[in-house]
């Protein structure tokens, strides 16, 4: 009974587990901040690709 208990203590699979949840949380959490419309990072994106192709525009002219 003793040895169950310290095997059961010494186990840390489930901390694994957690952790790899919490990464998975906060991935998924990076990845709707940065599609949410109302955000800013969208419209950045945004005005960063019409820059750069208007600069891609420009130099071909």
């Amino acid at each position: 009974m003793l040895r169950l208990a310290l095997n059961y203590i010494q186990d840390e699979s489930g901390v694994t587990a957690i952790e790899y949840a919490m990464l998975g949380i906060i991935i998924s959490a990076i990845i709707l901040a940065t599609f949410f419309e109302t955000s800013a990072l969208p419209k950045a994106l945004r005005d960063a690709m019409t820059l750069i192709q208007t600069n891609i525009n420009a130099a071909n002219n």
